[in-house]
């Protein structure tokens, strides 16, 4: 079992250091936050695990519409009632990409040393996250193969699709923004000087706005060597700030206040959540493992800690649906679905007829963010254009009164 450094904040502020051992960094946290501290920095402390992540880093991995097909591959040998290694070597045998032949090598190799099917998959890394080695487990457990592979199938074959739909989401307003940046940079580099020549040369005074873009255009010109590498290190220096467990918290927690974006967050998070939660609970994994393998596909820092949270409430004997409501960063529907579920003992059908309707406001959310970003950035763009036209033409116009006078 791993051991962890730590860095912590204690009730009157004092910085603690210290290490404890844990089953996983999540565990980790949640012990620190059981001593009453607010852990602010967290890093393995054991060599023989960093070399493990380090060789797992180092294996090839594929991506996750390829994980789903090879999923799908392994359910239908199984259905067809190969035993789980001839099915495995069969997939094998007709894996198209040398990394899935890779992949493929290994579970075999482990599988054959009597290794279970999701514990050589959590050896091996990368593709294979939390939530793919949980549903691993659950089938290797309950008996149910071929119909959990399935589910684990359309559970990443829907991840794939909603990747897919925020990235087609934010590509016409990534255009935009660049064909803006390309705009003032050439008027501002370019076409600028060349038309301040003769109105310079005239001796008159220019308009504020001139003055302005002049100046901008000087700097510039002059240090743009600087620009770009302040821009460089303030790149870095974010992300750096970013990787910090605490800092990555006040910046996910601010990203949900966004008054869009936010939203959109949420709402993918909580698709995910309900999809991800109804399968594992279906397949029979207990909820507490469940809520731990769901916490990590949530992709926000702020959501993560909330699902902690309602996991130690739910270890207590408290029922899901309270603690998630007290969080405030689940919507009601869910949670009145998840209390229904638990009243009846129904949980996972809610939540699985539920996980259609999230995925509808998941599709409104992007609609609404593909409309309004776009016309913002539109609105920016004419601005920005107003102005520079304006610096341009009010200098031009004093110019022909002069010469009229």
């Amino acid at each position: 079992m791993p051991s962890f450094r730590y860095q912590a904040l204690t009730a009157d502020g004092a910085v603690h250091n210290g290490t404890l051992v844990a089953p996983d960094r999540a565990s980790a946290m949640r012990m620190i936050a059981a001593k009453g501290e607010t852990p602010v920095d967290l890093a393995t402390n054991d060599v023989e695990h960093a070399s493990d992540a380090a060789r797992a880093a180092a294996r090839p991995s594929v991506p996750r519409s390829e994980l789903a097909d090879l999923v799908r591959e392994l359910a239908t040998a199984l259905e067809a009632g190969l035993p789980l290694m001839q099915a495995l070597r069969t997939v094998r045998r007709q894996a198209a990409s040398k990394n899935m032949r890779v992949i493929l090598d290994f579970i075999i190799e482990r599988v054959e040393a009597g290794v279970p099917f999701h514990t050589a998959a959590k050896e091996y890394g990368p593709p294979f996250d939390d939530m793919t080695t949980g549903m691993l487990r659950a089938a290797d457990a309950s008996g149910r193969t071929a119909e959990i592979l399935h589910q684990l199938g359309d559970l990443l074959e829907r991840s794939v699709e909603l990747r897919r739909e925020v990235v087609g989401a934010i590509v016409y307003p990534l255009m935009i923004a660049i064909l803006i940046s390309a705009s003032v940079v050439v008027l501002i580099a370019f076409v600028l000087p060349r038309v301040m020549k003769p109105i310079l040369q005239a001796n008159l005074e220019l308009p504020l706005p001139t003055q302005i873009l002049m100046g901008i255009s000087d700097f510039v010109s002059s240090w743009w060597l600087v620009i770009i590498a302040a821009m460089l290190l303030a790149g870095v220096s974010c992300r750096n700030w970013v990787a910090k467990p605490a800092n990555r918290l006040r910046f996910d927690t601010a990203l949900l206040g966004l008054p869009v974006v936010g939203r959109l967050v949420r709402d993918i998070a909580v698709a995910r959540f309900t999809r991800t939660l109804g399968t594992l609970v279906s397949a029979g994994i207990p909820i507490l493992s469940a809520l731990r393998i769901v916490r990590d596909t949530l992709g926000n820092q702020a959501l993560m800690q909330a699902i902690d949270q309602v996991s130690d409430k739910v270890s207590t004997g408290q029922s899901l649906a309270d603690p998630l409501e007290r969080s405030g960063h689940f919507p009601p529907l869910l949670v009145q679905i998840v209390n229904i579920g638990e009243r009846s003992g129904r949980l996972e059908q809610m939540l699985l007829h539920a996980a259609g309707s999230f995925d509808r406001q998941v599709n409104n959310s992007l609609k609404l963010f593909t409309r309004i970003l776009p016309t913002i950035l539109l609105v920016v763009m004419a601005l920005v254009a107003s102005f520079v036209l304006a610096a341009i033409l009010l200098p031009i116009i004093k110019l022909q009164q002069a010469a009229g006078a």
